[in-house]
């Protein structure tokens, strides 16, 4: 079963310029994939869509079986509660600690307070972080505020998690090891779909790649394809 899905997906945004032309692909349950190409080629458009951001102009985005073109504004809080985002510049809260940083959606979910502390230990321990929990982001290195903000994303057990260019800031080691973090989380029950412009890593890691161009698909290799 795929847990996302574009059908024939065109975005034109006001004045003209189309970001996707009939896209079409799917991510199944428990998959990763990277999506890339050059700058405008309409990767953050994706997640954009996926994320409910943004509305297609043409096709549909189905996300669990849900055409998210019939989600009301209303109900775009509970759709965004199935996925995690995490974004290039982590975009925590500076006055907020690490562990309230990370505890956040469950917070607003409604969570006791005693399990929001148990699974905001979990997540974090299994991001190399136990001992960060009361610091501020400003006392942690780039590295460590992207694990944070991967914690955040992941702490709500979302379906889907989206990363938008997650590495972009790192140094080659680091990337290694946010990517390997995010590897991981497949076997969790979280799919992934990873935007990023980074070759290198995204041949290292031997996980599916859609190639986009102008908006659309042009090409698909799984990771049987690619060469080690």
């Amino acid at each position: 079963m795929s847990v996302l899905r574009f059908d024939a997906v065109t975005k034109t945004y006001p004045g003209g310029r189309t970001a996707l032309s009939e896209l079409s692909f799917s991510l199944g349950e428990g998959e990763m994939a990277f999506a890339t190409g050059h700058s405008g080629a309409g990767k953050s458009t994706i997640l954009k869509l996926a994320h409910l951001a943004e509305r297609p102009t043409r096709g549909e985005v189905i996300f669990a079986g849900r055409n998210l073109g019939r989600v009301r504004a209303g109900q775009v809080a509970q759709h965004r509660r199935e996925v995690g985002v995490v974004f290039q510049d982590h975009r925590l809260l500076a006055e907020y600690s690490v562990a309230d940083n990370v505890g956040l959606p469950l917070l607003v979910r409604g969570l006791a307070a005693a399990q929001i502390r148990l699974r905001v230990r979990e997540v974090l321990a299994r991001m190399g972080l136990a001992d960060r929990l009361n610091a501020r982001p400003a006392e942690l290195s780039a590295g460590e505020q992207q694990r944070v903000g991967i914690a955040r994303a992941i702490v709500a057990r979302p379906r889907l998690l989206l990363a938008d260019e997650p590495t972009g800031n790192l140094d080659p080691t680091l990337a290694a090891e946010i990517m390997a973090l995010l590897a991981e989380l497949p076997a969790a029950g979280t799919s992934v779909l990873v935007v990023s412009h980074d070759l290198g890593l995204i041949k290292q890691m031997r996980q599916r790649v859609l190639v986009l161009d102008k908006g659309q698909l042009v090409d698909d290799i799984g990771p049987q394809d690619l060469a080690p």
